[in-house]
């Protein structure tokens, strides 16, 4: 048990977008008038593939969106609590209370369509409620638009399946973001002239529509990188046809293959298809390149 109190962020926070921006910079405005700790709460695996019993391809990886919280802004804090069957079922004042006991709360933030506790009783209100009868904080933030559209998860899943990158980047307030260990490919790549790092789509993460996109690498050292992405099938090459993530950087040469890898995506290119030659697919992915390095030049 810590013995630090905590402001909290309660949500799934899928993308980590404006919307969810709101609740954490609210918490961390919170901690510092309190004289608390930030900290935030989320699930392993979306509430929905247990309530409704429905898939719910995600934005994010657990650990893509716990670095993003991190990293963005600054809430080293971040609670993972397993959703089982238990936990769904649990009375949502019991939900609280545990919480409340075990981490130390002292405030608590929620956006204005959170829910959680059996069959969704514990709303955002009633949480409020329960707080000023039980002299805790609470905070509920109100939707956050662009233009008309509440900014949510669905819509941006809906964007980056489409492939609408810099849409879908308004929406999150940042680069949609990928990351995995890099993986040992067929080296094809290299024997064309135009290495590249292989990844995969963490388990449970939507894909963006297939085809090649202007991005951006960071690696452990934090280093970036321009570079440009093929999402896809590769059918020039393959007839696998399993999704893979492969990453040209640009001006880069070195290994790393086991090496963490967060690709950054930012505009997108051409849709994938297939060319007639090696040979072919190897000039494309050099002007492909050349069209990632003019986006961000004349992006400064």
């Amino acid at each position: 048990m810590t013995k630090d109190k905590i402001v909290i962020a309660l949500g799934f926070f899928d993308g980590v977008h404006i919307g969810h921006a709101a609740l954490l910079e609210k918490t961390k405005e919170r901690a510092v008038e309190i004289g608390a700790a930030p900290a935030a709460l989320t699930f392993d695996i979306h509430p929905d593939t247990l309530v409704f019993k429905k898939d719910v391809p995600l934005i994010n990886s657990a650990a893509d969106r716990e670095d993003i919280i991190r990293r963005r802004f600054g809430i080293e804090n971040v609670v993972f609590i397993h959703f089982s069957e238990k936990v769904m079922r649990m009375d949502w004042r019991v939900f609280i209370e545990e919480l409340i006991s075990e981490l130390g709360i002292c405030h608590i933030v929620v956006g204005h369509d959170f829910c959680f506790g059996y069959k969704g009783l514990g709303t955002a209100e009633r949480l409020k409620e329960y707080c000023a009868e039980n002299g805790l904080g609470c905070d509920v933030i109100a939707p956050v638009k662009i233009g008309s559209n509440t900014v949510s998860s669905t819509y941006i899943r809906t964007l980056i399946r489409d492939g609408k990158i810099e849409e879908a980047n308004s929406y999150l307030g940042h680069p949609h973001v990928l990351s995995d260990t890099v993986r040992s490919g067929y080296h094809l790549g290299t024997k064309m002239g135009t290495p590249t790092i292989n990844m995969k789509l963490p388990e449970g993460v939507l894909s963006p529509r297939f085809g090649v996109y202007a991005t951006k690498v960071y690696l452990e050292d934090g280093r970036e990188h321009i570079s440009v992405t093929n999402v896809g099938v590769r059918p020039t090459v393959s007839d696998e046809n399993s999704v893979s993530v492969e990453t040209y950087i640009l001006d880069f040469k070195g290994n790393l293959y086991n090496r963490h890898a967060r690709v950054e995506f930012y505009k997108f290119i051409r849709p994938e298809r297939k060319f007639a030659s090696q040979t072919e697919l190897s000039e494309q992915i050099k002007a492909d390149a050349e069209t990632s390095k003019n986006f961000f030049r004349d992006a400064k």
